[in-house]
């Protein structure tokens, strides 16, 4: 299992969540990161999940 990394900010960028979750796989990432911003009504706002390695999951502006 991988750490992923869900950040989502306010257009002002003030940063509303930061968040850790841990996924198999980057498709599983997405699909984890996709459902935990729906649960917190954040699916417009500006966000990224990054993988481990530091590449982005989920971008959002």
């Amino acid at each position: 299992m991988k750490k992923y990394f869900l950040t989502v900010f306010e257009k002002n960028g003030t940063n509303v969540l930061d968040e850790t979750f841990e996924a198999a796989n980057d498709e599983e990432a997405k699909k984890i990161g996709q459902v935990k911003l729906q649960e917190h009504g954040f699916e417009e706002h500006t966000h990224r999940c990054a993988a481990p390695e530091g590449h982005l999951v989920l971008f959002h502006r």
